[in-house]
């Protein structure tokens, strides 16, 4: 039975598309190179099993490093642990002004925020059962200026806040936005801070966060594909003006997007024609 299943891994993995890219920093991903095994290692990363796939040079683990790391961070391979140190890196810093009940909400608002909150984690904390996990090829959901990078630290109306999980693009309202890789929509919704939004999982630990929609095109639970309309740019939730919000998460770390589509973004692809 075992070797069966090792035949159906290896299938699997040999067509699997280029993994991401290594950057060893907060908000990074760490390939970690484990050697050639008959069976596939186990690797955890604080608790949560961490994505691993097969290459022609053996095994390697696809590691999400949060932001809030910036030393190291210690995963667990077939029960013994790692230390992985990691490489500083300094992200910008933005200020912007914003509605007041955006930056201190009322307290139906913040009851609200919370149960939001509390039907995303899961989301994010979600690993499937099944044995096969490539990696999927990545493009951008939506072409145009980037108009906040990953890992900002924003303050708003002067107040800190956590630094920027995701990259904004802009583009005008109703341009259309289509899904950087293939997965389950998992939840779908108008959140306060994220206005409408999509969650695509893309299997094993990997999710994708689409928000400020104008509209949602599709529905809880549909298999879609890379490339596929899911909806439009708008300017719902906490924002300035019309944009998409993609975040990339992997074992519940957000990790900058760009390291993991391969295609460079085109900056004027959502200028108005003239």
């Amino acid at each position: 039975m075992k070797a069966a299943l090792l035949l159906l891994l290896l299938g699997s993995f040999a067509g699997a598309h280029a993994l991401p890219e290594h950057a060893p920093i907060p908000g990074g991903i760490w390939r970690l190179e484990l050697g050639h095994s008959n069976e596939p290692p186990k690797v955890t990363f604080d608790d949560r099993p961490i994505l691993t796939l097969h290459t022609e040079q053996g095994w390697q683990a696809v590691i999400g490093i949060p932001l809030t790391h910036s030393n190291s961070i210690e995963v667990m391979v077939n029960g013994e642990p790692r230390q992985l140190a990691l490489e500083p890196h300094a992200y910008a810093e933005q200020r912007l002004t914003v509605k007041r009940k955006h930056v201190n909400p009322s307290q139906p608002a913040l009851e609200r925020i919370r149960t939001e909150f509390a039907r995303m984690k899961p989301i994010y904390r979600s690993f499937g059962a099944s044995a096969r996990a490539d990696w999927p090829t990545f493009q951008w959901p939506l072409h145009g200026p980037v108009s906040s990078p990953f890992g900002l630290r924003r303050f708003f109306n002067e107040q800190p806040r956590k630094p920027h999980s995701g990259i904004d693009i802009a583009a005008p309202t109703g341009t259309p936005i289509v899904a950087p890789a293939k997965g389950t929509v998992v939840l779908t919704g108008d959140f306060y801070f994220n206005g409408n939004s999509v969650f695509i999982d893309h299997g094993h630990g990997l999710v994708s966060m689409l928000c400020h929609m104008s509209r949602i095109d599709v529905q809880e639970g549909e298999v879609i594909k890379a490339g596929q309309p899911i909806g439009a740019v708008g300017a719902t939730g906490r924002v300035t003006g019309p944009h998409l919000h993609w975040t990339v998460s992997l074992n519940d770390a957000r990790i900058d997007p760009r390291l993991v589509v391969q295609q460079p973004l085109n900056p004027k692809a959502a200028e108005p024609s003239p």
